[in-house]
């Protein structure tokens, strides 16, 4: 055990010393889908400084009019960089054009405005949903061939907007928010930056949108209309390339309905309590590359989505062919996750060689009822982690929207399973065709959790060659067609528990020897259980059946 634990060790910090160092052709290598070729910008070599329109740095002077007058000038020329060189750049919200590289000197810091009124108010989609936020500290709307790079720093001054739950800080950091300013909520448990932003929160059945009142009503809750820090609307061609960008109002970086992205290098960072705090989410984009980047944030890191329920079906764009490979990611709700607004659909993934240490779940797969939509052909393999507090992996068809790590103002019983089959529509979310292998996780809580909805069931996903250190096994509710081959579950307790699932197939199976059962099946729907006698020692006793389960269904063979 000592000897596995140690191996298990030495291969993760391997895997962590070696990050950073992929280059872009082996970005290609190893993906089993028919992947294009994702071009990169081209610029003319021709750049301005911003300096030569007047900018001033040292954070007291606003410079949007010079950042915007220096865009404008390049484009006109036909394209070139511009230049942020070192210093500290106050500025408002800026609008890249077509054949612009946005460069970030060693040094610079991009630093965007407090001051709410600078930010309009504009027609957008957030969390799938078509809606009105403030105008986004950096959009990229409709154009062509362009580029955010350097090693500079963007920051979106994200603590002047976000509400903040108490029970995510300390009391140091609490005492020092409430010097700030600021408004409390009525049971002095939420802080808010103004008025205008506890109205919006109190306007609002789900947090985010205030779907309470009417649009024309907007403006009487303005501040609490976050927006995304980096918005890339329906635009094609975009690199970003080494800055880091962090302190985002909600998510940081969000490409919504885009093609042909490359999203690399990048230092990716929010405070732990940031509500909706994500890294980076990929909304109904295609042909997209993201590979050697950091992330440390307050909310899932690596997300894909397609828009929510009718909105996001009716959109009809699903989020397709995308490499990841060789990402590190710190803090976050998850390290890769799918969902849970996926109505469009999301197929065609590969995720390869990455690295999640302390994130809430490694790999997270989340949506419910009413979404619709299908998510297949996802390909995952060579994930390292390490602390994971909940679980590895982590399949919930009943997301009700709560932390994966419960806040003090949320409850399980928000997404208690229902088990009553409901009719199916196009209402109804489907999850099939999912592999995962070469898997190494210690020192967590539970290997993988796996469920599917009753009407339909998590379909063909297949977990292989995979080593779990964890305190808990793995769990299957409501799946058709689950494998497992060569997977050893170092636990506590079950090496795997399945409930009213079908079609599984087990072999290769080894786990810890406890007094208790290895294996548990559970449910009048299981059926057709398929397992390897050579992974027992004593079947009588290492596999228990429910009383509702049909000895038939089980097979050791």
């Amino acid at each position: 055990m000592k000897k596995l634990g140690l191996c298990i060790l030495v291969v993760f910090f391997i895997g962590v010393m070696t990050a950073q160092e992929m280059t872009m052709e082996e970005v290609y290598e190893g993906v089993e889908f028919d992947m294009p070729k994702v071009p990169e910008p081209q610029f003319p070599n021709y750049s301005v400084s911003i300096i030569d329109f007047g900018a001033e740095d040292g954070g007291l002077t606003k410079n949007t009019e010079a950042i915007s007058a220096a865009i404008a000038a390049v484009h006109e020329k036909g394209g070139g960089k511009v230049i942020i060189p070192r210093g500290i750049w106050l500025t408002g919200p800026i609008e890249l054009k077509s054949n612009i590289n946005l460069h970030l000197e060693l040094g610079a810091l991009l630093l965007f405005s407090r001051d709410f009124d600078d930010y309009k108010l504009v027609k957008t989609s957030f969390e799938g949903l078509n809606t009105i936020r403030n105008q986004s500290p950096i959009s990229i709307k409709g154009v062509e061939n362009v580029a955010i790079t350097g090693k500079g720093t963007i920051d979106g001054n994200g603590d002047a907007w976000r509400p903040v739950k108490r029970g995510k800080m300390t009391s140091s950091q609490w005492n020092n928010l409430m010097k700030s300013g600021g408004v409390l909520s009525d049971d002095d448990k939420m802080w808010f930056p103004s008025e205008k932003s506890k109205l919006g929160y109190n306007s609002s059945s789900n947090f985010n949108v205030p779907d309470l009142i009417d649009e024309d009503q907007l403006a009487r809750v303005k501040d609490f209309l976050r927006p995304v820090m980096v918005s890339i609307l329906k635009s094609k061609t975009v690199l970003l390339d080494g800055p880091t960008f962090q302190n985002s109002p909600a998510w940081n970086i969000h490409p919504l309905m885009s093609e042909n992205i490359i999203i690399r290098n990048l230092d990716v960072k929010n405070p732990w309590y940031s509500q909706n705090g994500d890294g980076l989410d990929l909304e109904s984009c295609k042909n997209v590359l993201i590979y050697n980047n950091t992330f440390d944030v307050g909310d899932d890191a690596i997300c894909f989505k397609s828009g929510k329920n009718k909105d996001g079906r009716d959109r009809g764009m699903p989020t397709e062919n995308v490499i990841v490979k060789n990402n590190i990611v710190y803090h976050g709700h998850g390290g890769f996750v799918i969902g849970s607004e996926m109505s469009g659909g999301v197929k065609n993934i590969h995720v390869s060689k990455c690295t999640f240490i302390g994130t809430d779940v490694g790999l997270r797969f989340k949506s419910t009822r009413g979404r619709g939509g299908i998510v297949e052909n996802i390909y995952i393999s060579d994930i390292d982690m390490i602390n994971i507090p909940t679980e590895t992996i982590r399949f919930n068809l009943f997301y009700g929207g709560n932390s994966p790590i419960l806040e003090e103002d949320q409850s399980a019983e928000d997404e208690s399973r229902d088990e009553k089959p409901q009719p199916v529509t196009e209402e109804t979310p489907s999850f099939k065709n999912i592999s995962i292998k070469n898997i190494r996780a210690i020192a967590s809580k539970k290997a993988a959790f796996f469920m599917g909805l009753p009407e339909m069931n998590l379909k063909n996903v297949s977990l292989e060659n995979a080593v779990f250190q964890t305190q808990q096994g793995i769990t299957a509710i409501d799946a058709d067609g689950l494998t497992l081959v060569n997977v050893k579950v170092i636990s506590q307790d079950e090496a795997l528990t399945l409930y009213n699932c079908k079609n599984v197939n087990v072999k290769g199976l080894s786990f810890k020897e406890t007094n208790s059962a290895a294996i548990r099946i559970l449910g009048s729907g299981s059926k057709n259980l398929n397992f390897s006698k050579n992974d027992f020692t004593d079947i009588k006793n290492q596999v228990r059946q429910g009383k509702t389960v049909s000895k038939s269904s089980v097979k050791i063979r």
